[in-house]
């Protein structure tokens, strides 16, 4: 049970000027007992400071109140570096204000750029931004005046134009959440509404000398998790955190339902239909494009509607992923 410690423990091991990874989506797979422990630290005793925050996709409700707006502390946060940013304001006002250096790029790409920092390759070639707000040309995701480091280039190959998005030479802690973990800190999510970056996370960070936390629901004996729900190896765990019950829920709506990590399938006419308002009637146009047996990628937002009004028109052979 070495690598068992406390949230207090955890947050301690965060030194000033960091750069710290944190895993979650919404309220999914979020370490709130580790980072809610890193806020009560710096709200004590001013550390860490100047801490370089960097996610995929965050974590919050679009309130003030919940999520990753708890490291939205002017001197704990020296820059951010996210995907998706429409959830966290109380992080947004400081950007808004220059007290943060902050990018916006694209979530996907943040996501394979973990993978290109664990595998140590030269970060993500892609014409993924070409032309667009993160194109050093234009703002380079850039978010306000103080943010001036480019993180993206542009470059030439075969005569074609690329974005290269740089990877980051250290990572020095990275924080995720798993349900349970055994002694050795192999980690299984079968709780979990989805597994998110975590893997990837934990790769990109101990290939860069960093360390990893994980919080679980429960650390059990060696040996009594099924391998195939492991999907952290240990070796890759540094250090474990048992969350409480009220900083383990699987979403902020419910602790657990077992729908949304598939040990169930809820028949299909058992979802509540969408009501009848604008929102609805866009979704609506959408789904006539769809075809039978199409297979979908849906993102946030919108296209979760797209998804309930193909199953009230009774759309078949659909596959959607989100």
């Amino acid at each position: 049970m070495a690598k068992v410690i406390t949230p207090e423990e955890a947050a301690g091991l965060i030194k000033d000027g960091d750069r710290v990874v944190i895993s979650g989506f919404i309220g999914m797979c979020f370490p709130q007992e580790v980072v809610y422990a890193v806020e009560d630290r710096f709200l004590k005793d001013g550390h860490p400071k100047d801490i370089d925050l960097f996610f995929p996709t965050n974590v919050g409700d679009g309130t003030d109140k919940l999520g990753m707006n708890h490291l939205a502390h002017e001197g704990l946060l020296r820059s951010v570096v996210g995907g998706h940013w429409n959830l966290i304001p109380a992080i947004q006002k400081l950007v808004t204000e220059n007290k943060v250096q902050a990018y916006n790029l694209p979530i996907g790409t943040l996501a394979q750029l973990l993978r290109e920092i664990a595998a140590k390759r030269p970060g993500v070639i892609t014409k993924i931004g070409l032309n667009t707000f993160v194109d050093p040309r234009l703002q380079g995701g850039k978010m306000n005046e103080i943010t001036k480091e480019d993180l993206v280039e542009v470059m030439e190959i075969d005569g074609e134009e690329y974005l290269r998005y740089k990877p980051f030479k250290k990572i020095h802690v990275g924080i995720i959440r798993g349900t349970y973990a055994d002694e050795n800190g192999n980690l299984s999510m079968e709780k979990e509404a989805a597994f998110l970056e975590a893997l990837a996370m934990a790769e990109a960070v101990k290939n860069t000398g960093g360390i990893v936390i994980a919080q679980v629901e429960d650390v059990v004996q060696n040996g009594t998790l099924n391998p195939k729900d492991v999907k952290v190896p240990g070796i890759l765990v540094d250090y474990i955190v048992k969350g409480t019950p009220a900083n383990s829920w699987q979403t902020y709506l419910d602790p657990y339902k077992p729908e949304y990590s598939g040990q169930i399938k809820k028949p299909l006419n058992a979802l509540e239909p969408m009501p009848l308002n604008a929102r609805k009637v866009v979704c609506r146009r959408a789904a006539m494009e769809l075809t039978p047996n199409a297979i979908i990628n849906l993102g946030i937002g919108m296209p979760e509607g797209v998804a309930n009004v193909g199953n009230e028109e009774g759309l078949q052979g659909l596959k959607m992923t989100v």
